[in-house]
């Protein structure tokens, strides 16, 4: 099997060199309506200056210009699929080659300020593991994978996703079909899709409707009768009224029914290429054949309800032809066309907000299995019932650049200690270790692989205090900020989950005396609730925790070297205590006079 970087660069090759061939088409049929049309006008300059030949000529190259630019328009359509196709690759082969920072997806609306730990863990915003991850083409699809990174599932619903994401992992030809279908699916400005489809009906008198169709069929006969048979117009004139007074009657309601129809119906146009795709594939496992059975409306695809919707739609927007719009009054067309657009919502337009959530599932499972694809030595993760535990080996952060990334064994809980307590200076690794084990938690508990080579972990919930920050608009300090979070995290300690807590330079704002007494009663108060966690920090004095404990705290440590006026890390985790500084030397190295 070719590399995920071969089979990329081997498919953008190819679909590089369909976007030329279309382009050369595309040069072509231009070139060719172009003669066309110099040729229909010398041949109208034959027949009406000349009168060298009948009229009949000028048909060919009409209906020829027609035939060209129906296949130009095609054309068209095809290379800007392809040239979809060509982007994906591209940013496939961007993440691959640890460029993508900045050029997908941010998910910064997702990013919600009270959130325990979304902020910290760089979930979101440029260069974030939503920008690595996200691959969805809908909002509904961004709003899944978000709300999965953000919120941790049980080990049931993660066991389903961790199937899917394994039987959609070597699929790449309908992951690229879905980028390439869903492109502009569903505008971020239509967020009421499902609550248009969700209306309550306007028009539901069966007799009304027959009645509407009656009294056109009424005027059609009138109307025929008066040209043909000598009827006089009052037939005609009275039918006419009757129309007007029904029509009237229904006026406001035909208004509402079709005043959001428009761009409700395009959105579900472009949409209804996502979906078909999706009704096409065949699916084996479990998750995957549940989710494409969702999307059948009354036994029918939503692919061929759309259509029907796009059909009516056709039909109302005829009625805006000015030599038609006459006809469609007298037919009482809007009336007539309202009531089947209500009869259409009421039957499929309850499904709108169940085929939108099941495509943005898709779309999100779609975006884990291309992660897993691209990253084949990532494991998914062993989910285990009893807990507290999280034991991983070899963990790497996902965000660091496989070449500069180091990695790290962590063990907390089961056998292992409840607590590490990590010291060492700065840039030595702390932070991104304590980040390295939150980003892990939070890809393992929903249904992704993870940067390890092995990683066991039951049902956590998930708190981290590494970017508390001051509030000038809310008079709010850094210190206050943090110990408000504390206490948040202390609540969620409580819940049904154990906690899984990640607390940088714990109390680094007060006097070394409040630190150590806070410090030390926040940590054992966590652990008592079953938590489990890291603690960085710079004061030692904190690292005798470990020594009253009994156990349940151990210290580990980052070292550094300072040599030739140049601090070197090798990012490492060792147990104990950080045993030397290098803060003064490195004062004096930029210049202070320490």
């Amino acid at each position: 099997m070719p590399s995920p970087h071969d089979d990329y660069l081997d498919r953008l090759a190819r679909r590089r060199g369909e976007v030329a061939r279309f382009d050369r088409l595309d040069a072509r049929l231009a070139a060719g309506r172009l003669a066309v049309a110099a040729l229909g006008a010398a041949g109208a300059w034959l027949v009406f200056g000349r009168h060298a030949l009948s009229a009949g000529w000028l048909g060919v190259p009409v209906v020829a210009f027609i035939a060209l630019a129906v296949r130009h328009n095609r054309v068209i359509a095809d290379r800007t699929d392809v040239r979809e196709a060509v982007r994906f690759y591209e940013r496939g082969l961007a993440r691959l080659e640890d460029r993508w920072a900045g050029t997908g997806s941010t998910g910064v609306r997702f990013l919600e300020d009270h959130h325990l730990y979304a902020r910290d863990l760089d979930l979101f915003g440029e260069g974030s593991l939503f920008e690595l991850l996200s691959t969805a083409t809908t909002p509904t699809g961004e709003a899944t994978l978000a709300g999965w990174l953000c919120h941790p599932a049980d080990p049931r619903e993660i066991a389903g996703r961790q199937a899917a994401v394994a039987e959609l992992r070597p699929n790449l030809a309908l992951r690229e079909d879905l980028v390439v279908a869903g492109a502009g699916a569903v505008a971020p400005e239509a967020p009421g899709l499902g609550d248009w489809g969700g209306r309550p009906p306007l028009l539901t008198s069966r007799a009304a409707r027959a009645l509407a169709a009656l009294l056109a069929a009424t005027t059609v006969v009138t109307f025929a009768g008066w040209m043909a048979a000598g009827w006089g117009s009052a037939p005609l004139v009275g039918a006419l009224l009757v129309e007007a007074l029904f029509a009237a009657g229904f006026r406001r309601r035909v208004h509402l029914v079709l005043a959001d129809l428009e761009p409700a119906a395009r959105h579900l146009e472009r949409l209804a290429r996502l979906l078909a795709r999706l009704e096409r594939e065949r699916f084996t496992g479990d998750r995957l054949v549940a989710l494409q059975r969702r999307l059948e409306t009354d036994h029918r695809p939503p692919s061929v309800r759309i259509g029907q919707l796009t059909r009516l739609v056709a039909l109302v927007d005829s009625q805006k032809n000015q030599f038609f719009a006459p006809f469609a009054a007298a037919l009482l067309w809007s009336t007539q066309l309202a009531f089947a657009v209500d009869a259409w919502r009421r039957r499929a337009g309850p499904g709108i907000a169940d085929w939108l959530a099941v495509a943005g599932e898709f779309e999100a499972l779609c975006a884990l299995a291309g992660y897993s694809f691209e990253h084949p030595a990532d494991p998914f993760p062993e989910l285990v019932e009893a807990g507290p535990i999280f034991d991983g080996e070899a963990l790497g952060h996902p965000l660091i650049a496989g070449a500069r990334c180091t990695r790290n064994d962590v063990r907390l809980g089961g056998a292992a200690p409840q607590v590490l307590l990590v010291s060492g200076s700065n840039m030595s690794g702390k932070s991104t270790l304590l980040r390295t084990v939150g980003v892990a938690a939070v890809l393992a508990l929903a249904g992704a692989p993870v940067r390890a080579a092995r990683l066991r972990i039951s049902p956590l919930a998930i708190g981290a205090t590494l970017r508390i920050e001051d509030s000038l608009q809310a008079g709010r300090s850094r210190f206050y900020a943090e110990i408000t979070r504390l206490r948040e995290l202390v609540d969620l300690g409580r819940g049904p989950r154990p906690l899984l807590f990640l607390l940088d330079e714990i109390f680094h704002g007060t006097n070394s005396h409040d630190r150590r007494l806070g410090a030390d009663a926040v940590v054992r108060s966590l652990a008592g609730l079953g938590g489990i966690g890291l603690v960085t920090t710079h004061d030692l004095a904190l690292t005798a925790l470990a020594d009253t404990a009994g156990g349940a705290v151990a210290n580990v440590h980052f070292e550094d070297q300072f040599e030739a006026g140049r601090m070197t890390f090798d990012y490492r985790l060792r147990p104990g205590v950080v045993q030397h500084s290098n803060a003064l030397a490195l004062m004096r190295a930029v210049g202070l006079p320490v």
